[in-house]
């Protein structure tokens, strides 16, 4: 008989992907539960996943306060009655505070918690329950604001990355047009609609360029237009299921700086330029694109007047590729034995240690 685990997550896609990602390494294993919030269903596929929604109040408004504490109690009454009739041995959370009543109903029973902590920066839900967690699956031993004291509950995996991903592999060559991705992250980015379309229109007028960019709805057509209006091919989407036919063909992306997507573009030796949110909770974004940068195999660059900053980057990188090729075989080296695999026996290997 399998065994019953369970995933609790929500919120961005920052939260939810990991989980979809942790959700394949674990399926084998044992019948997994997701739990999420409302905002987090936009990513799951209920047909396929056995999603419950324990939809999990912030508590940082003062005024609902005592409302919110008493909906924790209520979600909490009801996450035990599910822990308890699923018969969940193991609660897996990717983060924040929608893993609150599962987390506390999990104390209750008794049950192994494990967290993944996918920033270089530790969460400020993951620092609250680091001392109720039998393990935390981190990505670097550096991370930012852990605690000394519990850094034995530390495990480092290599990122987690879908596993079609592992089958993608960089072509290595400059097409006769080079292609530039421009992803906003799961909550996209305005400011790279207004703020990049004219430089982008003045490095084509110097180099043949395709340009792949993720939008807003509303703005799909409006950029499409703009794009072919200067001559320059163009594929523009909102949400795209299979993304991976996406990033194959591209040689360079402008992104900001969340932790899933630098792992898939670093596994897939794909350079980037990221451009991290300057308002991401205890600056996180930044960190994130540090680490890939102090590895150099990425650029980054600072919000504030980013556009003048990345249009001279651009030129410099379609015109003397050296730094560029160079971040590609860096890509390739922090990748060396990163396979699905490994990733797969590390998790499992940790998981099942008595």
């Amino acid at each position: 008989m399998k065994k019953s685990f369970l995933i609790t997550t929500g919120g961005s896609g920052g939260h939810v992907i990991p989980a979809l990602i942790l959700y394949e390494h674990l399926s084998k294993e044992a019948n997994v539960i997701i739990t999420t919030d409302k905002r987090g269903l936009k990513y799951l596929d209920d047909e396929f996943y056995k999603c419950k929604i324990i939809n999990t109040p912030r508590l940082d408004n003062i005024l609902l306060l005592p409302f919110n504490m008493i909906k924790i109690i209520i979600l909490t009454l009801k996450s035990l009655f599910l822990l308890k009739n699923k018969k969940v041995e193991k609660i897996f959370s990717t983060g924040g505070y929608m893993s609150l009543p599962l987390i506390l109903a999990g104390k209750i029973l008794k049950l192994e918690i494990f967290l993944l902590e996918p920033n270089q920066v530790l969460g400020r839900s993951n620092k609250y329950f680091l001392s109720s967690c039998k393990k935390i699956f981190c990505y670097n031993k550096k991370i930012i604001n852990f605690p000394e004291n519990l850094l034995n509950k530390m495990v480092i995996i290599n990122p987690l990355v879908r596993e079609n991903i592992y089958k993608l592999k960089s072509s290595g060559r400059v097409k006769d047009k080079f292609t530039i991705l421009i992803i906003g992250g799961s909550q996209s980015a305005s400011i790279f609609d207004m703020n990049l379309k004219n430089s982008i229109v003045n490095i084509s007028k110097k180099k043949p360029i395709r340009i792949i960019q993720q939008t807003n709805k509303e703005n799909i057509s409006y950029l499409r237009n703009f794009y072919l209006k200067n001559d320059i091919e163009n594929k523009i989407f909102n949400f795209e299921n299979n993304f991976e036919n996406i990033i194959k063909d591209t040689d360079l992306c402008i992104t900001r700086s969340g932790a899933s997507t630098l792992a898939e573009l670093s596994v897939i030796n794909i350079p980037f330029i990221a451009i991290p949110l300057p308002t991401s909770k205890d600056n996180h974004q930044l960190e994130n694109a540090n680490f890939y940068k102090e590895n150099d195999c990425c650029w980054v660059i600072e919000q504030t007047n980013f556009e003048k900053k990345i249009e001279h980057l651009l030129n410099e990188i379609l015109i003397d590729k050296i730094e560029y090729l160079k971040k590609k075989e860096n890509l390739k080296k922090l990748n060396y034995q990163n396979t699905w695999i490994n990733v797969n026996q590390k998790i499992l290997e940790i998981i099942d240690e008595n």
